[in-house]
């Protein structure tokens, strides 16, 4: 199901201004060494740069989520490619 739009103005990019888009985003946080995605957060979105920017009660809601530990438990896992970096010489 498809999100309505909230119309919320996000303003002006921070970093290249310009007028960013209201999107739904994945998020991702690294909590004890491991990774949780959240998914459908709305944001902000600079179609330039692509930075992204929440409203804060979003930002609260999302504390919320991540510190509760059962629900990260009991939530669906995904597999990421994990590659390391070398330094050629």
């Amino acid at each position: 199901m498809k999100r309505k739009e909230s119309g919320y103005n996000y303003g002006e990019c921070e970093i290249c201004n310009n007028h960013t888009q209201e999107k739904l985003v994945k998020q991702d946080f690294w909590i004890r060494g491991g990774l949780v995605v959240v998914e459908d957060v709305p944001a902000g979105v600079c179609p330039q740069c692509g930075e992204k920017v929440v409203k804060a009660e979003v930002g609260q809601r999302i504390a919320k989520l991540i510190e509760n530990s059962e629900r990260i438990a009991k939530a669906p896992r995904i597999f990421v490619a994990a590659i390391k970096f070398e330094i050629l010489i």
